[in-house]
């Protein structure tokens, strides 16, 4: 696991018409503030990769579609492994990824995914590290 990402189990309510999907509360383990939240839309094997943010906590929930998600830490030479954590509506769940942690996902979904972002911070393009999906070696399955 990398240090301090957290996978937190979400509940479905089923209701006549339609479901509740729960997302987070200010409660929840995982929340540190709110800044803005946001869609993604992601096809099927388009691979999003890589994004470091060097302040912003990020909370996933993927409520249609299935995504993977990688996460590498590369500050510590004894931890440079990657996790892997995917997350669909049949495994509902949020995932929390601190800062300086980079990610890269890909869409496993074949009908296209959705995810939504919680994040503690709005959106500063100066406090995001990028890098092309080949700078970081990890062999994504297509």
């Amino acid at each position: 696991m990398t240090k301090n990402v957290l996978t937190t189990s979400l509940d479905i309510i089923n209701v006549p018409g339609g479901n509740v999907m729960h997302a987070m509360k200010e409660i929840d383990s995982g929340f540190v503030g709110f800044g803005e939240a946001y869609f993604s839309e992601i096809n099927h094997n388009v691979i999003k990769a890589w994004k470091r943010h060097r302040k912003m906590t990020i909370n996933i929930v993927v409520p249609v579609g299935k995504i993977k998600f990688v996460l590498f830490d590369d500050r510590e030479e004894f931890n440079n492994q990657f996790q892997e954590i995917i997350i669909s509506r049949d495994d509902y769940c949020r995932l929390t990824v601190p800062p300086m942690i980079w990610m890269g996902f890909q869409g496993l979904s074949t009908s296209g995914s959705l995810l939504l972002n919680i994040a503690n911070i709005v959106h500063d393009p100066f406090e995001v590290d990028r890098k092309n999906v080949e700078e970081i070696e990890y062999k994504w399955s297509t």
